[in-house]
């Protein structure tokens, strides 16, 4: 189980997607890191920060418009404070060298923070989706080292190619698919909970923002679900993140629609 320490005013944002077609939910983001900059000790993007990643290669050589923009202003936040990244199931191939681009800390999950809120249990939350076995196969295969390295090492152009195939997968997949087996899995959720030894539990992934509360072994525990940032193609747009302090404990906080701009 990896460790960190992050006293002071944490916050934690996950699933934004940024892309090049959600222009406004990238302008609420950015409004947001502008927030976290002034008034947050440290940061962490918890997972599919991005839409896709096809290799950090990609960000570093010539990057399209919206991705120059979005690491700029990654760039920003971390000379301003702490910013650690976590990988998702959609930039799950984000690597060392993205993060000392960015001046950034890189931080596999999931991860036992300790924090001035207690111990809390991090992850992207994918992981927990046991009940979705073909995500679960898929999630094996892609996260195999041998098969990363093969995929790293074809052309940008072919890498595109395969992550828009996956992504079109992924879309008609998930048509034929219930909400409950998309969920995370109640007993991997206690389970690790167990393990870390943590009694809070905070992850994204599943754009179900929530704060449930758990029995777990006869004590009262809690999970947290991050909301996701969409502002671009939903009827209501959406956004948020989690603060940690000592003061306020561990609270979900909306992202305003007036942020997205016009």
């Amino acid at each position: 189980m990896n460790k960190a320490a992050l006293p002071g005013d944490l916050w934690i944002a996950s699933d934004i997607h940024l892309g090049a077609a959600v222009p406004r939910t990238s302008r609420a983001f950015y409004d947001f890191l502008a927030l976290a900059r002034a008034r947050a000790q440290a940061l962490i993007l918890c997972g599919d920060i991005f839409d896709a990643w096809i290799g950090d290669d990609h960000a570093l050589s010539e990057p399209p418009a919206w991705l120059n923009a979005a690491l700029d202003e990654l760039r920003r936040t971390a000379q301003a404070i702490p910013l650690w990244l976590i990988r998702g199931n959609r930039d799950f191939l984000m690597g060392e060298t993205l993060a000392r681009a960015l001046g950034a800390r890189l931080i596999e999950a999931p991860v036992r923070l300790d924090t001035d809120a207690g111990p809390i249990l991090l992850a992207h939350g994918d992981e927990y989706c046991t009940d979705d076995a073909a995500y679960q196969r898929f999630r094996r295969v892609v996260h195999t080292p041998w098969i990363q390295s093969v995929f790293l090492a074809l052309p940008l152009v072919s890498r595109r190619a395969i992550a828009n195939w996956a992504r079109n997968r992924s879309r008609q997949a998930r048509h034929g698919k219930s909400m409950r087996i998309m969920d995370v899995n109640a007993d991997a959720i206690l389970q690790a909970l167990r393990s870390s030894g943590c009694d809070v539990m905070i992850h994204g992934h599943t754009h179900r923002p929530a704060v449930h509360e758990l029995n777990l072994d006869g004590r009262p525990a809690r999970r947290y679900v991050l909301p996701d940032w969409e502002f671009d193609h939903a009827g209501e747009p959406r956004g948020g993140w989690i603060s940690i302090s000592a003061a306020q404990g561990v609270q979900l906080h909306p992202w305003p629609a007036a942020a997205a701009g016009n």
